[in-house]
């Protein structure tokens, strides 16, 4: 149903002031605070009829009222005003984010401190699986005539290695081909386009018995890096507001952000979801997060959305200020995401 003017106007009213008091909101407040040009019991009215379509909700009798999920969702879609970052906030922002990093998880945990201490809340930030990232380089590298090392390095700068047995004494100078021709075969590629064609034809040019070794090797190093990282920041912020003084709801909250799997689960999101999603109480599709408003940011790197980044805290939430902060902040990472991976090229 499309609200009236004068209904919107009342809505968000009451919305800023929850967001910025925690506390029900009575019709007399709007009529003394806000210049609405109405009386406290035309607005009264307005009120009962916005509770009645189920943008309002009135948690004790003769209280005021404090938004539905609804009605957050109205106003995060149509009513609310964009707040811009302080030129102090971009200031600290681009300082941070100013030290030399050469790898996409230092990146991602950088920012994720950032946005926790910009926006007072908690912050998740979360790296692509393997399948999301190209290998850069595979290499071989001859420790004696029974021996190498297998090293991985993938296109976010994330070096791994493994030791591998040969099957029989190799010669360092055959290792050191055995590593060009994985190295020209599988750079550039993602896991899963490693497939049983490229395999053959590897097959054809190196010894099988060596290259069931290597592969072993390749497979651990890959086995290393496949699970994503979550970083978290801020969990101790949500006992600054007034809905968490309830010892026990604010150890629930802090026993969701415990399990890895949950926060993949909120993070992890479809390849063609792209920029800003909010995701407000029950709109969440994980049980446990649903008294919570959950905002995430993509970040890409030619627009390919390699993982998110994201702000969790009550549906009472400066949704304008961590929507900026989410935007910027995006920007920021996808820009890095191409310094580091040119420069990864260019050392090549």
């Amino acid at each position: 149903m499309n609200l009236d003017e004068r209904k919107r106007r009342i809505l968000r009213a009451i919305i800023d002031d929850y967001i910025n008091f925690a506390e029900p909101v009575g019709s007399r407040t709007i009529a003394r605070k806000h210049e609405l040009g109405l009386s406290s019991a035309t607005i009264r009215n307005e009120m009962s009829d916005l509770e009645e379509l189920g943008f309002l909700l009135q948690p004790h009798t003769s209280a005021g009222r404090i938004p539905s999920d609804k009605g957050y969702r109205l106003y995060v879609d149509e009513l609310m005003k964009l707040e811009s970052l302080t030129e102090d906030e971009i200031i600290s922002i681009k300082k941070a984010m100013e030290v030399k990093i050469n790898e996409l998880s230092q990146l991602l945990k950088q920012a994720s401190a950032i946005m926790s201490r910009i926006t007072r809340y908690t912050s998740m930030a979360v790296t692509p699986g393997i399948n999301e990232i190209k290998l850069k380089a595979v290499q071989l590298v001859p420790i004696d005539t029974v021996r190498a090392l297998v090293i991985v390095v993938t296109g976010a700068g994330t070096v791994k290695n493994s030791m591998i047995q040969l099957p029989k004494i190799v010669p360092a100078d055959y290792i050191i081909t055995v590593s060009n021709i994985l190295n020209e075969k599988l750079s550039g590629l993602n896991v899963e386009e490693i497939n049983s064609s490229v395999v053959s034809e590897i097959e054809r040019i190196i010894d099988n018995d060596i290259l069931e070794a290597v592969f072993t090797g390749i497979d651990d190093c890959i086995k290393q890096i496949e699970d994503s990282e979550v970083y978290l920041d801020g969990t101790t912020n949500i006992f600054n507001f007034p809905e968490f003084s309830d010892v026990i709801k604010a150890k629930e909250f802090l026993s969701i952000l415990d399990g890895k799997e949950i926060l993949c689960k909120l993070l992890v999101r479809p390849h063609d979801c792209r920029g800003i999603t909010i995701k407000i109480g029950t709109e969440n599709d994980v049980e446990e997060i649903k008294d919570y408003s959950l905002i995430t940011a993509t970040y890409s790197m030619n627009e390919r959305v390699l993982g998110s980044i994201g702000i969790i805290g009550p549906t009472r939430m400066e949704y304008s200020k961590v929507v900026s902060s989410l935007n910027y902040m995006r920007k920021r990472i996808n820009e890095d995401i191409l310094r580091i991976f040119g420069e990864k090229l260019d050392d090549t």
